[in-house]
Parts: structure tokens; C-alpha cells; sequence
């Protein structure tokens, strides 16, 4: 798929909106822990030191963005990775900030 230059305001607005979703860390290591299977919010905010409340509030802005999606099993919910194209553009910029850098560190 190609851009269209010039790149329409609508189009704009969306990407815009995807990159303001990814620009807080919080939500790239959610996103991280969610990577190899679905999780609680209980597990994610343990696995990340952070509170259910704070996970919970990232969480919602991921589901109604579609990134994730939630499944409840009866009294619990898991979420899922519900577009893994959110990784190809994380690999990217990884990549992006590799070269320049030189390191992790």
C-alpha cells in the first residue's frame, strides 16, 4: 500500500492518532507482555509493577482503538493482541533507533 501525497487530512488525523497512542511507554510494554499470550489485568499490572487502575486506563485507550481486544471467561477478562501490525511499525522504529544509536543501552 502506498501514501497518497499529498497525504489527505483525514489520513493525517489517523495516523497521527496511532502514533499518539504508541507514544507512551507505559503502553509499549503492555503491548510487550501481551505479545506471547492473552493476560489478566491482575498479571499484566504485576508483571509491569504498576497498578491494576493504570493498566486498566491503557488498556482502554488500546481496545477502543482496536489494537487489543478482551475475551471474558467468565468473571475474568484476558486481552489479546488484536492488530499485530502494532509490532511491524514497533520493529521499524526499533530499527530506526538501532542504527542511530548503536545500542540499547
Amino acid at each position: 500500500m502506498s501514501i497518497p501525497h499529498p497525504v489527505p487530512d483525514p489520513l493525517v488525523e489517523m495516523i497521527a492518532e496511532r502514533f499518539q497512542l504508541l507514544a507512551e511507554p507505559m503502553r509499549i510494554r503492555i503491548l510487550d507482555q501481551l505479545r506471547d499470550a492473552p493476560m489478566s489485568v491482575g498479571a499484566l499490572s504485576g508483571g509491569l509493577g504498576t497498578s491494576q487502575q493504570n493498566v486498566s486506563k491503557h488498556l482502554g485507550l488500546l481496545l477502543r482503538a482496536g489494537v487489543v481486544a478482551r475475551e471474558k471467561q467468565g468473571t475474568l477478562a484476558r486481552y489479546r493482541i488484536a492488530d499485530p501490525s502494532v509490532f511491524e511499525l514497533c520493529e521499524q522504529v526499533c530499527s530506526l533507533c538501532w542504527s542511530a544509536r548503536g545500542s540499547w543501552g
